[in-house]
């Protein structure tokens, strides 16, 4: 729910962007339905004030997203952002925890004295509050909540399409309503959504209704990996390269896969471990907006450990009863007191025995 702070803080964006004739929009990268649908909503908003936009994202766009409107509009390469003739009055950054999220162009966006004003517009807990204007609200089910509240501000009449997109970002991000972080505004909202013209139908066909053969043989690998701590209290699931590699399958494929180990009776911490196959490590395409860090803690090895390092991404997700944002701090990385993740470089072996022997000293 906005508060004072946060309606002056909408005041004064909306006054800056009225006063621009062209705007920067860029969600994360690996985008999840959030990311893609608030970058739409809000570009098709801005220009629907005659506000010249570009919409951007440096990923490939899910599959099931593509079916939004506008989806085309977003590019994934900027030629003149390093030029000196930057031509942009604003850029927007959505849904990232930090300016990193963004991917390559993260760190020009971020520079100082850039001639622009950067504008943050996110709902994680583990928001670095980065730019110059900062409409962070926690309580948000998605940021698409906190664009439709933006738009409605701004006087946009809501059409169509970008109910569609609000629509679909709220869908997603909360699981279709099963998540901790679903709200009553999620709710009112997509109900609205619905009597401007969504087809939840629709949405929930390109969303939830089909799967590639790759993606139903990598669960099987997948699942054959599936480990539980010995109280029964940590599950945990393990993806290589070596399976995307046999499967045929990229990021967007994982997604999901690791409510398999969550929804295991008495499990209050599910992990999944996915060897990192981009050389960023930006994975995976949901994982909760993790600011790309430098590890801060270090995972506990195996006694005499000599395997090999590689890089990896670890997702985590509880019950409720734990917060793994917090966990997912302390190695550079963040999200939600229930879904979070981080980056780290550590060999399999060590990675799987530093975490059960971390968790099993959080959940006891």
């Amino acid at each position: 729910m906005f508060n004072v702070q946060l309606m002056q803080v909408m005041e004064n964006i909306i006054r800056y962007l009225k006063h621009s004739e062209n705007v920067l929009i860029a969600s994360h990268v690996n985008p999840d339905g959030d990311a893609v649908g608030s970058l739409i909503a809000m570009g098709l908003a801005l220009n629907a004030l005659n506000i010249k936009t570009t919409l951007y994202n440096e990923s490939k766009i899910p599959t099931v997203y593509c079916f939004l409107p506008s989806v085309a509009r977003i590019v994934p390469t900027l030629d003149n952002i390093q030029n000196s003739t930057f031509e942009y009055d604003a850029a927007i950054v959505l849904d990232c925890g930090d300016i990193q999220r963004v991917g390559k162009m993260g760190s020009e966006l971020g520079k100082s004295g850039s001639g622009f004003q950067l504008i943050n517009i996110d709902h994680h807990i583990t928001n670095t509050y980065f730019g110059d204007f900062h409409l962070i609200d926690i309580s948000a089910c998605a940021t698409a909540e906190i664009i439709y509240r933006l738009i409605k501000k701004m006087g946009v009449p809501i059409t169509s399409a970008i109910a569609t997109c609000i629509y679909t970002g709220i869908l997603t991000d909360t699981g279709s309503f099963r998540f901790s972080n679903t709200n009553k505004a999620a709710f009112e909202i997509c109900n609205e959504m619905v009597a401007l013209g969504v087809d939840p139908y629709n949405v929930a066909k390109h969303v939830y209704g089909r799967y590639s053969m790759g993606r139903l043989k990598l669960l099987n690998l997948a699942l054959d990996t599936l480990e539980v701590s010995y109280n029964g209290k940590v599950s945990m699931m393990t993806i290589t390269r070596d399976m995307f590699d046999e499967t045929g399958t990229q990021a967007e494929d994982t997604d999901g896969l690791i409510n398999y180990a969550r929804r295991i009776k008495d499990v209050k911490l599910a992990v999944l471990i996915q060897e990192c196959w981009l050389p960023d490590c930006q994975l995976p395409v949901s994982d909760y907006h993790i600011p790309v860090k430098k590890q801060q803690s270090e995972i506990k090895k195996r006694p005499g450990s000599v395997a090999k390092n590689r890089n990896f991404h670890v997702s985590l997700r509880s019950d409720g009863t734990i917060d793994v944002a917090s966990i997912a701090a302390n190695f550079g990385g963040g999200g939600h007191r229930t879904a979070a993740g981080f980056n780290i470089e550590s060999s399999i072996s060590d990675l799987k025995y530093g975490i059960f022997n971390l968790a099993k000293e959080i959940v006891n």
